[in-house]
């Protein structure tokens, strides 16, 4: 009976090319401008590690007190800070509560090339661990060892990116590069690794749309040399002058995560974060009741990362003006199916029943929201590369690439919604078709 129900549906179509080309465009219009909007939503909302989000953590210490939360700004909810101090970094790192652990922070380099010309190059320090950790994959080589951590050997780990611009025939690892006039041995080349959004660092803007950095190396060489920082740096007091201040002064400006595997090994680390900020209280340091949280990844992304106020409002039109589009093809159905009455009350008068007639309609319907969706998907291809061009020249990461691609799962999300939304606005105007009398259609022939 379905397969009867499409030849009606197809033969209808035909009759009335210009008006069946309407609704897809129509549709096609409201389709497109809606999974734009979508597909960015939802690649800002991703899984950037499913394997382990669950197991990796981001302590927060309270070590700024009340007088900082009251203050306003984004402490002004009661919201602890989402970096350490280094004293509290290191203090963690020590203890080694966790399975795997790392301090990390952000700085900036400028890498020589062979034929002499330097540019800017973006560094991350971290410990060993970092790599496992993340799941980074490795094209050669891998990471230093942790008696390199301990050492402050002058070892790095380039993205292939890099490791491709310098050695273009070669084999990078155990060649040397020149950042910032120091020799540095590689030791690792990283594969194709670009998490979306980049979650181990949400501090630095970008709504967690930056790149990966081009060069790794470890934590303790980073401060003997006393790289700077590069990211987010906030004090809530005069600290010492010079590099001595950061290691001093109660700055937030370090990133740190730890493995936990299992949920009792987090509530124990975070038992162990409560008793270290308690102590810190009888030492005199803090002056404030203890307040520590441990939230995994996906918490930790929906504390970070704020949809953007553009993007909300983006959302809101683009989801009206679906709305819109399918309110607008809803009439244009009502009136074709208007001038089809004659037509109907023939098929009721030969038997058929209003069922029938609702199911012939909305097939009809059915059919022309997949040639709408493909419209849907073209305009949607259209919408994610003007954003990706506008992000571009706002000068954000090429990361946007990933969270401004239309994938298979998103494809197949624009047919489904595109035929969905068309039957369900046709659901009214098929009913009203159904109601037909046969009767006073056949008296009117």
């Amino acid at each position: 009976m379905l397969g009867y129900y499409l030849q009606l549906a197809i033969r209808s179509l035909r009759r009335n090319i210009a008006l069946t080309t309407l609704m897809v465009v129509v549709v096609g219009v409201g389709i497109g401008a809606s999974m734009t909007v979508l597909t960015t939503l939802r690649a800002m909302g991703a899984d950037p590690i499913p394997d382990k989000s669950s197991q990796l953590f981001a302590p927060q210490i309270d070590a700024w007190g009340p007088p900082t939360r009251s203050g306003g700004g984004k402490d002004a909810s009661g919201q602890l800070p989402d970096q350490l101090t280094y004293r509290d970094a290191m203090a963690l790192m020590r203890a080694h509560r966790a399975v795997r652990q790392t301090a990390m922070y952000a700085v900036s380099l400028d890498a020589t090339a062979a034929d002499g010309a330097t540019f800017p190059v973006r560094g991350r320090a971290a410990y060993s661990d970092f790599f496992r950790m993340f799941e980074v994959p490795f094209r050669a080589g891998g990471p230093w060892s942790q008696n390199d951590d301990d050492a402050r050997v002058n070892v790095v780990v380039l993205t292939a990116k890099l490791a491709d611009r310098l050695f273009p025939h070669a084999n990078a690892v155990g060649k040397s590069i020149n950042l910032s006039d120091r020799e540095y041995r590689i030791v690792g080349v990283l594969d194709r690794w670009n998490p979306v959004p980049l979650f181990y660092d949400l501090t630095n803007g970008g709504g967690g749309l930056n790149d990966t950095e081009d060069v790794f190396l470890p934590f303790s060489t980073a401060i003997d040399r006393k790289m700077e920082i590069n990211g987010s740096y906030s004090c809530n007091a005069a600290t010492a002058p010079g590099w001595e201040g950061h290691l001093t002064g109660e700055c937030l400006w370090l990133q740190y995560w730890a493995e936990l595997p299992t949920a009792a090994a987090a509530r124990d680390y975070k038992a162990f974060l409560y008793d270290y900020s308690a102590h810190q209280r009888q030492l005199g340091r803090f002056h404030w009741a203890p307040r520590v949280e441990l939230p995994d990844v996906p918490r930790w992304m929906a504390l970070e990362i704020s949809v953007p106020e553009t993007l909300r409002v983006s959302s809101a039109v683009a989801f009206g003006f679906l709305a819109v589009c399918l309110i607008n093809t809803a009439g244009l159905m009502l009136a074709r199916f208007a001038g089809r009455t004659g037509e109907l009350g023939v098929r009721r008068a030969l038997g058929a029943s209003r069922r029938d007639v609702f199911l012939q309609c909305v097939m009809e319907t059915a059919i022309v929201g997949v040639p709408g969706a493909l419209v849907g998907l073209g305009l949607t291809a259209v919408g994610l590369t003007t954003q990706r061009a506008l992000h571009m020249i706002a000068g954000s990461a090429a990361a946007v690439n990933r969270a401004t691609s239309l994938d298979r799962h998103m494809m197949v999300i624009t047919i489904v919604l595109a035929v969905c939304a068309m039957v369900c606005s046709a659901l009214y105007p098929a009913w009203r078709a159904s109601r037909v009398q046969p009767a006073w259609q056949l008296k009117t022939q």
